[in-house]
């Protein structure tokens, strides 16, 4: 009986660990179609936006169609750290799997309104604390290509729900991730980015 027990530990071991890199291996997949499908919807935007170019009467921009949760709608681009990110509708953790989660109810870039993006520390937004005032943030969708400017950064409880508004007096860029970067578990913090349009 004693000889069964650390077999069993080992046993158990090897679950835990399949189980986290199948978790990994997932999460990199549903990333990747996310970001296929995301370049996808900005290469038609562009090739529309060509093709207003070319008649006499530019159509005007084109308003988003509410999406289904899980739906990609858009690429997000941080230059300064290298990052080209699906942004998809929805931002459960199956939502979260694909990339960065667009929060329902609050606006799409264009709309004057508040825009607000999140998206897990270990993965689409590792490297998110890297950011300083004056970074650029790009956002490309149906509509449009558009940029926006760092300005200012936060760190909340994870219970604080005041920085989320939905206001729509004007346009700004809200970015949440958890925090500490390098935590272990839940979070007890959110870091909170605030970027306004250029």
């Amino acid at each position: 009986m004693k000889a069964k027990i650390p077999l069993l530990i080992i046993l158990a071991g090897l679950i835990v660990l399949g189980v986290g890199l199948w978790q990994i291996v997932e999460t990199k997949l549903q990333g990747d179609t996310s970001l296929k499908e995301a370049k996808k919807i900005v290469a038609q935007a562009e090739s529309r936006a060509e093709a207003n170019l070319d008649e006499e009467t530019p159509k005007k921009a084109e308003k988003i169609e509410p999406p289904k949760f899980g739906d990609t709608v858009g690429l997000l681009t941080i230059p300064k750290i290298k990052a080209e990110l699906a942004i998809v509708e929805g931002t459960e953790p199956n939502d979260l799997k694909k990339g960065v989660g667009h929060y329902k109810g609050s606006y799409f870039s264009g709309e004057n309104g508040q825009i607000v993006l999140s998206g897990h520390r270990d993965t689409v937004f590792r490297r998110l604390g890297e950011l300083k005032t004056g970074d650029i943030f790009e956002i490309q969708m149906a509509n449009g290509k558009f940029k926006y400017e760092l300005t200012e950064t936060k760190i909340v409880d994870k219970n604080d729900r005041s920085i989320i508004t939905l206001q729509n007096t004007k346009e700004e860029l809200i970015v949440i991730t958890c925090y500490p970067f390098r935590f272990v578990g839940d979070a007890p913090e959110r870091y909170i980015i605030y970027a306004k349009p250029i």
